[in-house]
């Protein structure tokens, strides 16, 4: 990596001959030819016809990706990603708010609506999954395919944080922000308005924290 960052390679550049790069770094070619399995197996390096080894833009998530798995994770990094989450949603509105479109408006208001006539919500499992449902159109309302990604990855982590809630409370504590106060939001309001009201929206979620 040392040697890459030295020599300014940049993503597309084709890396020199293992013999070339042993020969640079004085070792042999089997430390060259591990170190590059190792750059292959993060990303940072692909094998290209007629190219040899070039060096690529490493996924900044692949590996949080492998890992991300609540039967493998403790308790408190679980805790501290479903945090993460709330953080993110707080702060993403004005992304949505610069990409907000007349259909986006519609989707949320029909979850909200399904929502509002499903008479199971009174089970937390069934009004988180809503909950779940409707944040998750906000994200792809954000237009930023980091952020999808990354929600997409934390929906294990959603799920697990549901179960524990449902162990913990018999009846759902409600926010004094719901999904439809939201949506009037986004029609009339600010992204400060917005994120204000998320943060309340969000409050019974980091009571049970």
């Amino acid at each position: 990596m040392e040697y890459l960052k030295q020599n300014k390679f940049s993503a597309g550049d084709p890396l020199p001959k293992e013999t070339e790069l042993a020969e640079y770094l004085g070792v042999s070619r089997n430390i060259v030819r591990e170190a590059l399995s190792r750059l292959r197996m993060l990303g940072i390096v692909e094998s290209k016809k007629r190219k040899g080894m070039i060096l690529t833009e490493p996924d900044l998530l692949s590996g949080v990706e492998r890992v991300l798995d609540p039967d493998i994770l403790g308790d408190e990094a679980m805790k501290n990603l479903f945090e993460l989450r709330l953080v993110l949603e707080v702060g993403m509105g004005d992304l949505i708010f610069a990409r907000l479109k007349e259909e986006d408006i519609d989707k949320l208001e029909n979850i909200a609506q399904r929502e509002a006539k499903d008479p199971r919500t009174t089970s937390l499992k069934v009004r988180l999954s809503y909950e779940i449902e409707f944040h998750s159109r906000l994200y792809e309302m954000s237009g930023n395919e980091t952020l999808k990604r990354f929600q997409q990855m934390l929906l294990p982590v959603f799920n697990y944080m549901m179960e524990v809630e449902a162990k913990l409370e018999k009846k759902p504590e409600k926010g004094n922000i719901d999904h439809f106060d939201l949506i009037e939001t986004l029609k009339t309001g600010t992204p400060t308005q917005f994120r204000e009201n998320m943060r309340e929206h969000l409050t019974p979620h980091y009571k049970r924290l």
